[in-house]
Protein backbone atom coordinates (compact mmCIF):
# COMPACT_ATOMS: atom_id res chain seq x y z
CA UNK A 1 0.00 0.00 0.00
CA UNK A 2 1.55 3.82 -0.97
CA UNK A 3 2.00 6.40 1.63
CA UNK A 4 -0.95 8.54 0.23
CA UNK A 5 -3.62 5.45 1.42
CA UNK A 6 -4.84 4.92 4.59
CA UNK A 7 -5.93 1.91 5.82
CA UNK A 8 -9.42 1.34 7.45
CA UNK A 9 -11.19 -1.88 8.50
CA UNK A 10 -14.61 -3.40 7.96
CA UNK A 11 -16.74 -5.57 9.95
CA UNK A 12 -20.26 -6.67 9.49
CA UNK A 13 -22.42 -5.26 12.72
CA UNK A 14 -22.54 -7.59 15.66
CA UNK A 15 -19.64 -9.59 14.37
CA UNK A 16 -16.83 -8.89 16.79
CA UNK A 17 -14.26 -12.12 16.34
CA UNK A 18 -15.49 -11.89 12.31
CA UNK A 19 -12.44 -12.00 9.90
CA UNK A 20 -11.29 -8.80 9.35
CA UNK A 21 -11.29 -7.10 5.74
CA UNK A 22 -8.83 -4.17 4.78
CA UNK A 23 -9.73 -1.39 2.78
CA UNK A 24 -7.91 0.88 0.83
CA UNK A 25 -9.28 4.78 1.49
CA UNK A 26 -7.38 7.23 -0.46
CA UNK A 27 -6.53 9.97 2.06
CA UNK A 28 -8.24 13.66 1.36
CA UNK A 29 -5.00 15.84 2.49
CA UNK A 30 -4.02 17.07 -0.31
CA UNK A 31 -0.47 18.21 -1.04
CA UNK A 32 0.19 21.62 -2.56
CA UNK A 33 1.39 22.15 -5.60
CA UNK A 34 5.26 23.11 -4.87
CA UNK A 35 5.69 20.03 -2.16
CA UNK A 36 8.17 18.12 -4.84
CA UNK A 37 10.12 21.71 -4.76
CA UNK A 38 10.81 21.75 -1.53
CA UNK A 39 10.97 17.87 -0.44
CA UNK A 40 14.33 16.68 -0.04
CA UNK A 41 15.71 13.98 2.83
CA UNK A 42 18.91 14.45 5.48
CA UNK A 43 21.21 14.17 2.70
CA UNK A 44 24.71 15.56 4.07
CA UNK A 45 26.77 15.39 0.98
CA UNK A 46 23.09 17.46 -1.09
CA UNK A 47 24.11 20.32 1.70
CA UNK A 48 28.11 20.43 0.94
CA UNK A 49 27.21 20.93 -2.83
CA UNK A 50 24.53 23.54 -2.24
CA UNK A 51 27.08 25.42 0.06
CA UNK A 52 30.08 24.93 -2.41
CA UNK A 53 27.94 26.17 -4.96
CA UNK A 54 26.29 29.54 -3.03
CA UNK A 55 30.14 30.00 -2.29
CA UNK A 56 31.37 29.55 -5.56
CA UNK A 57 28.56 31.91 -6.72
CA UNK A 58 27.49 34.33 -5.01
CA UNK A 59 30.86 36.66 -5.56
CA UNK A 60 30.20 36.42 -9.69
CA UNK A 61 26.90 37.89 -8.79
CA UNK A 62 28.53 40.54 -6.28
CA UNK A 63 30.37 41.58 -8.99
CA UNK A 64 27.81 41.49 -11.59
CA UNK A 65 25.01 43.02 -9.14
CA UNK A 66 27.15 45.64 -6.35
CA UNK A 67 30.79 46.01 -8.05
CA UNK A 68 32.17 43.75 -5.50
CA UNK A 69 35.22 42.09 -5.73
CA UNK A 70 37.02 44.59 -8.62
CA UNK A 71 32.92 43.22 -10.70
CA UNK A 72 31.58 46.07 -12.88
CA UNK A 73 28.56 46.28 -10.97
CA UNK A 74 25.27 46.52 -12.21
CA UNK A 75 25.04 49.22 -14.96
CA UNK A 76 28.72 47.82 -16.16
CA UNK A 77 27.62 44.32 -16.12
CA UNK A 78 24.42 45.48 -18.12
CA UNK A 79 26.37 47.43 -20.78
CA UNK A 80 28.62 44.16 -21.08
CA UNK A 81 25.74 41.36 -21.70
CA UNK A 82 24.00 44.14 -24.07
CA UNK A 83 26.43 45.30 -25.93
CA UNK A 84 29.08 43.19 -26.24
CA UNK A 85 27.58 40.00 -25.70
CA UNK A 86 24.36 40.77 -26.93
CA UNK A 87 22.20 39.37 -24.90
CA UNK A 88 18.78 41.35 -24.88
CA UNK A 89 18.13 43.19 -21.95
CA UNK A 90 15.37 41.09 -19.77
CA UNK A 91 17.85 37.88 -20.04
CA UNK A 92 20.88 40.19 -18.87
CA UNK A 93 18.80 41.56 -15.76
CA UNK A 94 17.57 37.78 -14.89
CA UNK A 95 21.38 36.16 -15.31
CA UNK A 96 22.36 39.22 -13.33
CA UNK A 97 19.75 38.49 -10.42
CA UNK A 98 19.89 34.54 -10.39
CA UNK A 99 23.82 35.11 -10.10
CA UNK A 100 23.31 37.55 -6.97
CA UNK A 101 20.13 35.74 -5.21
CA UNK A 102 20.53 32.18 -6.24
CA UNK A 103 23.58 31.51 -4.03
CA UNK A 104 21.79 33.81 -0.96
CA UNK A 105 18.67 30.82 -1.64
CA UNK A 106 20.87 27.88 -1.42
CA UNK A 107 23.20 29.17 1.74
CA UNK A 108 19.58 29.38 3.44
CA UNK A 109 18.33 25.79 1.06
CA UNK A 110 15.39 28.07 0.29
CA UNK A 111 13.97 27.07 -2.98
CA UNK A 112 17.03 25.27 -3.93
CA UNK A 113 15.82 23.27 -6.78
CA UNK A 114 14.71 26.81 -8.29
CA UNK A 115 17.72 28.48 -7.62
CA UNK A 116 19.60 25.58 -8.57
CA UNK A 117 18.09 25.34 -11.84
CA UNK A 118 18.44 29.04 -12.54
CA UNK A 119 22.37 28.61 -12.34
CA UNK A 120 22.32 25.96 -14.37
CA UNK A 121 20.54 27.97 -17.08
CA UNK A 122 23.01 30.68 -16.84
CA UNK A 123 25.79 28.55 -17.24
CA UNK A 124 24.47 26.38 -20.16
CA UNK A 125 24.14 29.90 -21.40
CA UNK A 126 27.40 30.77 -20.86
CA UNK A 127 28.61 27.27 -22.51
CA UNK A 128 26.66 27.67 -25.37
CA UNK A 129 26.76 31.74 -26.12
CA UNK A 130 30.79 32.31 -25.34
CA UNK A 131 32.66 29.36 -23.57
CA UNK A 132 32.43 26.27 -26.00
CA UNK A 133 34.47 28.15 -28.60
CA UNK A 134 37.24 28.24 -26.35
CA UNK A 135 37.06 24.37 -26.05
CA UNK A 136 37.02 22.27 -22.73
CA UNK A 137 39.87 23.74 -20.57
CA UNK A 138 40.04 26.91 -18.80
CA UNK A 139 42.93 29.66 -19.51
CA UNK A 140 45.33 28.62 -16.66
CA UNK A 141 48.70 29.77 -18.46
CA UNK A 142 47.25 32.82 -20.70
CA UNK A 143 47.34 30.60 -23.93
CA UNK A 144 44.02 31.08 -25.10
CA UNK A 145 41.77 33.72 -26.31
CA UNK A 146 38.96 32.93 -23.64
CA UNK A 147 38.13 30.48 -20.52
CA UNK A 148 36.91 26.98 -21.43
CA UNK A 149 33.68 25.38 -20.36
CA UNK A 150 35.35 22.77 -17.94
CA UNK A 151 33.81 24.87 -14.87
CA UNK A 152 30.46 25.18 -16.20
CA UNK A 153 30.33 21.20 -16.56
CA UNK A 154 31.10 20.97 -12.95
CA UNK A 155 28.55 23.83 -11.85
CA UNK A 156 26.25 22.06 -14.17
CA UNK A 157 26.94 18.79 -12.45
CA UNK A 158 25.91 20.09 -8.95
CA UNK A 159 23.06 21.56 -10.40
CA UNK A 160 21.70 18.20 -11.38
CA UNK A 161 22.64 16.63 -8.35
CA UNK A 162 20.69 19.44 -6.06
CA UNK A 163 17.79 19.16 -8.53
CA UNK A 164 17.46 15.52 -8.12
CA UNK A 165 18.40 15.36 -3.67
CA UNK A 166 16.95 18.86 -2.77
CA UNK A 167 18.54 21.18 -0.07
CA UNK A 168 19.21 18.13 2.34
CA UNK A 169 20.06 18.34 6.04
CA UNK A 170 19.98 22.01 7.68
CA UNK A 171 18.12 23.24 4.95
CA UNK A 172 14.73 25.57 5.21
CA UNK A 173 13.78 23.23 2.54
CA UNK A 174 14.10 20.17 4.57
CA UNK A 175 12.25 22.39 7.21
CA UNK A 176 9.34 22.92 5.41
CA UNK A 177 8.90 19.93 3.75
CA UNK A 178 9.33 17.23 7.14
CA UNK A 179 6.32 15.99 8.77
CA UNK A 180 5.10 17.80 11.42
CA UNK A 181 4.34 15.94 14.35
Amino acid sequence: MTPTHATATARPQGAESAPVKEIGIRSTARRPWYAPLLATGDDGAATILRLTLAFVFFPHGAQKLLGWFGGPGFAGEMEILTGMVGLPAIVALLVILIEFFAPIALVAGFLTRPAALGIGAVMLGAVSVEHYRHGFFMNWFGQQAGEGFEYHLLVIGIVLALLVKGGGALSVDRRTSSPRG
